[in-house]
């Protein structure tokens, strides 16, 4: 109720919210004059002054308030005010309290802080002292290295110095030694030859005595000897012409002796060429299924291998186009029922860009049907010089031998089968044409001739005269090369996997998906390219870390056979871009466009796999729709 009487309540003591008042006698600034002293005295003064006027007031207000209904109330509120006012008092003294509590709390986190840090402090200028100390031991145990190593080689050098100075005066002993010994022998060689000289001029007329008698008895022995062989023959011819039975026998004798050295001479030769057509192999084949006996001492398993290997299908592991395997498996069957009904052989001419299956598909056709191959090499012939006649001759000789019949195959059969109109053949080249035509010149039921070659048109007309069936091998198409996909990646990537013995593993992939994509991005390429592809995926494989295969990886290595493919086409000559059968004729418009369409047909692919892989350009290569026209070209040349 103070508030009705005007007097105002004292701050609590010590409160932070209520300052105490300045005490009497100081003054209330640091820079106060006297004049400000007086009118804080007498503010102090009015403060504490009664005022009448508000006793007035409050005892007015009192009266209306007991006049009122609600003088009760008013009583209560004032007395909840008075109470809400004391606890509010108790609660800043708690605050206040509290506040000195964290000080207090604060004051000891921040001496430990001080401490740590002077504990950290002391601890870091110790592990400074001690690096100190470390280094200047490490510092001394070098400088006594140092100097131990300047001592080891002082007396090394002293040392060599020494052995130096011991090997000159050794050498220089051994020299005089050897001056002296020298000097020695010749003064007893000079005594020994004066008195030799010495010797000789007293014995002179010695000398020259007996030399006169061995000449003398010499020149009797001679004439006796010539006397006594001429006697003898003269009585050996005289007895001999008398008598006509003797002269008979002696003709008999060197007549038989003749005879015995030509028949002996003629038979070993007889029998050397029929061991070598029979048992021998002739230096021009380079590879055969047939086995010698030779080859059997020297390869006795693989020559086990070879006698149980059993007739297979002719296609079996060759993937071509469904027209070129129809005629090829007519080729195959034609081949057995020929040799079955002892037929005569058709010679086939296969022709087409390196890498499609050629040789392949030679050996395969042997092997299925029954007979021997043997494989030759064009370039193995021009550098026999005269002896490749001899050397074709042998090889048909030893074609004949076979029982099972024989598959020649003639691999670069172009090398020396050229035109003889041509400047560039030679004499050698044209005689060995010539006895390969000779040979070739009848249909044969123990020999069938294969020939392959990427440049047909070089071969002479006599030699087409000779074929009776021309297969092309092209390059593979879209499917053929899915097919080669899976094939190798199945051979080189699946099996080695499966069988766990190897370091090769896969990751979790779609194969099939994957191997589509590539046969799309891999046009132009050959067979035997797609079959290196499959090498470079395990090799992959065999440098990675973990040994794992992934998606990337494939496709990384096909990105990059692509690229060598196309510097390989690029490193071509013209004449050779004429005569390969993989590359198109370099006109720009038709790279133009064909470079824009595979483009963005790389780059759809591209966009369906992993955004990683980007293929800007890739050079185009001619696929099955232009087939007819190289038939036309071909046949226009």
């Amino acid at each position: 109720m103070s508030w009705l009487f005007g007097i105002k309540p004292k701050p609590p003591q010590g409160d932070a919210n209520f300052p105490p008042p300045p005490p009497p006698g100081t003054s209330g600034g640091q820079n106060a004059d006297g004049g400000q002293n007086q009118s804080a005295k007498s503010s102090q003064m009015e403060a504490y002054r009664f005022d009448s006027s508000a006793l007035e007031r409050a005892a007015q207000a009192a009266k209306e308030l007991e006049k009122s209904r609600h003088s009760g109330e008013a009583l209560e509120l004032s007395k909840l005010q008075e109470k809400t006012k004391q606890s509010e008092y108790a609660m800043k003294v708690k605050e206040y309290e509290a506040h000195i509590e964290q000080s207090k709390i604060e004051q000891k986190r921040v001496e430990g802080d001080e401490r740590r840090k002077t504990i950290q402090e002391e601890t870091k200028q110790h592990q400074q002292r001690e690096q100190y100390h470390d280094q200047l031991a490490r510092k001394r145990y070098d400088d006594q290295l140092h100097q131990q190593t300047q001592i080891n080689e002082q007396n090394l050098r002293r040392q060599e110095e020494s052995v130096a100075k011991q090997e000159a005066m050794r050498k220089a002993t051994i020299e005089k030694e050897l001056e002296m010994r020298h000097q020695l022998e010749m003064k007893k060689l000079e005594a020994e030859m004066r008195a030799k000289a010495k010797v000789d001029r007293e014995n002179q007329d010695l000398t020259l005595e007996q030399i006169r008698v061995k000449a003398a008895e010499k020149r009797t022995t001679v004439l006796e000897s010539i006397k006594t062989a001429g006697s003898v023959l003269g009585s050996g011819a005289q007895a001999l012409l008398t008598d006509w039975d003797k002269v008979l026998a002696a003709a008999g004798g060197l007549s038989l002796l003749a005879l015995g050295v030509y028949t002996a001479k003629g038979s070993t030769s007889v029998a050397a060429r029929y061991i070598e057509a029979r048992l021998g192999k002739p230096s021009l084949v380079r590879d055969t299924s047939r086995i010698t006996a030779l080859d059997a001492l020297q390869h006795p398993v693989q020559t086990v291998k070879k006698l149980k290997n059993r007739e297979s299908d002719a296609l079996e592991g060759v993937v071509l186009e469904p027209r070129l395997e129809e005629r090829l498996r007519d080729i195959a069957i034609a081949t057995k029922n020929t040799k079955q009904n002892r037929g005569m052989y058709r010679n086939i001419l296969m022709y087409g860009p390196p890498g499609t299956g050629k040789t392949m598909f030679a050996k395969k056709l042997a092997m299925h049907s029954g007979m021997d191959f043997a494989i030759v090499t064009g370039g193995d012939v021009a550098p026999m010089g005269r002896d490749g006649v001899t050397a074709i001759h042998k090889v048909f000789d030893w074609a004949q031998t076979s029982r099972k019949g024989l598959l020649l195959f003639i691999d670069e059969a172009d090398a020396f089968l050229r035109k003889r109109s041509s400047e560039t053949i030679s004499e050698d080249l044209r005689a060995a044409l010539n006895a390969f035509l000779y040979r070739t010149g009848e249909q044969s039921d123990k020999l069938m001739l294969v020939l392959a070659s990427n440049t047909p048109e070089q071969f002479d007309w006599a030699v087409n005269d000779r074929l009776d069936e021309m297969v092309e091998f092209d390059l593979p198409g879209l499917e053929e090369r899915e097919r080669l996909m899976r094939l190798y990646f199945e051979k080189f990537v699946l099996s080695p996997a499966l069988e766990g013995q190897k370091r090769l593993k896969v990751a979790q992939f779609d194969y099939s998906a994957l191997c589509s994509r590539m046969a799309t991005l891999t046009e132009g390429l050959s067979g035997r390219e797609i079959s290196k592809l499959g090498v470079a995926w395990q090799a992959a494989a065999y440098a990675s870390e973990d040994g794992v295969l992934t998606e990337q990886m494939v496709l990384d290595r096909c990105q990059d056979a692509i690229r060598q493919h196309r510097q390989k086409v690029e490193w071509q000559s013209d004449q050779e871009r004429q005569e390969s059968k993989s590359i198109l004729s370099s006109s720009p418009s038709y790279h133009s466009e064909k470079d824009s369409h595979y483009v963005n047909l790389v780059n759809a692919s591209a966009e369906t796999a992993s955004p990683k892989i980007t293929i800007t350009e890739i050079e185009d290569t001619p696929n099955q729709d232009k087939t007819s026209e190289k038939k036309k070209k071909r046949s226009k040349e």
